[in-house]
């Protein structure tokens, strides 16, 4: 076959297919992160964000509307949009003044489609709809869940915005988080997504407020267990004020194995590049700091690390390299599933020349 046809092969099998199956869990910052990354590999991408925030401008929304938070959806819906500059713009800008100072007009936006669609998983459809989003954004219930935290010191506070607040005050550990009602649904969509992924990744995020409370919802631990994905942890860089102060990356690890007992983690990707001076000794004032890969508790868990250098600065703030954290599980996803399918080697070729550019891309911008 010819080099021109292959490449042809290739692309049309590539419209045709969507790509690998790629199902992310979490919410905040980190998810919406993530997603950036995944979308230049595949069109099958899934989040499945958590519904628990009950700060800030979603939680007056969520108080005033009887509605579930929207602002952890409509970061991952920005994400995953393929829309004008200007519409990115929009969905993101806060009001500065008046009653509505600090709300965002995309909050606002979704509350609008939730009360003209009669349900918030519709809501989100539409407004995925409008703004050509690659892939599916879905709320991981639609049960009206309000997060707790169990501290050390056997203490209970009600509110995912409170957690870190009360974890400062006491500083004690956070002994486990829980969901009430602890009986609701994840949407069966999700489900079924889950179960018909080639991978699965946690995180990057907030670890007790982000990413285990999706997994306090028990068919959703249910599916991740039956699924014979690649399950992918995508750790933090450093160490989080009111969470995870002092934690090694396996105390990461078993947090997410005491709340679901039933997941096995097969591979960790963990930063090893070098976090900016300046920055180390901002995140020091909150006695946060670089996340130790202590090697030999891991090993013990029969997770496999995958260390890169996924460190990015963004307007002073330290976030992940999305681009090389996408290169990572994509390079994951193709020796560990679609190398060893012979019905998907137009896949593998597929997304090895993606790698291989995506490579010379990054060198490029270090």
């Amino acid at each position: 076959m010819k080099k021109k046809a292959f490449k042809s092969l290739l692309k049309e099998s590539r419209i045709f297919s969507g790509g690998p199956k790629v199902v992310a869990i979490g919410g905040g910052t980190g998810l919406s992160t993530l997603l950036r990354g995944l979308k230049r590999y595949t069109s099958n991408i899934t989040a499945i964000v958590t519904v628990s925030d009950d700060g800030g401008g979603s939680g007056i929304l969520r108080e005033d509307m009887g509605m579930l938070p929207p602002g952890d959806i409509r970061n991952c819906i920005m994400a995953l949009a393929n829309t004008e500059p200007i519409m990115e713009k929009l969905m993101h800008y806060r009001f500065k003044e008046g009653a509505l100072r600090g709300q965002s007009f995309g909050n606002l936006f979704i509350a609008a489609l939730n009360d003209i669609c009669g349900s918030f998983d519709q809501a989100v459809k539409e407004i995925s709809n409008v703004l050509a989003v690659t892939g599916k954004v879905l709320p991981v219930t639609l049960s009206d869940v309000v997060l707790y935290a169990e501290f050390d010191d056997g203490s209970i506070t009600k509110g995912e915005s409170q957690i870190p607040i009360k974890q400062q005050q006491l500083n004690q550990k956070i002994n486990r988080v829980f969901l009430r009602p602890s009986n609701c649904k994840a949407i069966p969509e999700a489900l079924e997504l889950l179960m018909d992924a080639d991978v699965i990744a946690l995180g990057p995020g907030s670890l007790y407020t982000s990413i285990i409370p999706n997994l306090m919802i028990k068919d959703v631990v249910k599916a991740i267990n039956k699924s014979d994905a690649l399950k992918v942890y995508v750790s933090n860089i450093m160490t989080q004020k009111g969470e995870t102060i002092g934690y090694s990356l396996s105390e990461h690890i078993k947090a997410i194995k005491e709340h679901a007992p039933a997941i096995e983690i097969d591979y960790v990707i963990a930063n090893n590049g070098r976090v900016p001076d300046v920055l180390i000794e901002k995140y020091k004032t909150e006695n946060a700091s670089p996340i130790e890969v202590d090697y030999d508790n891991i090993n013990k868990t029969g997770t496999r690390v995958v260390e890169g250098d996924y460190v990015s600065v963004e307007n002073g703030y330290l976030r992940h390299n999305y681009n090389a954290l996408a290169e990572c599980i994509f390079g994951l996803v193709n020796e560990e599933r679609l190398a060893k399918d012979k019905k998907r080697l137009i896949d593998y070729y597929y997304i090895n020349g993606k790698l291989k550019k995506s490579k010379k891309n990054i060198e490029k911008e270090r």
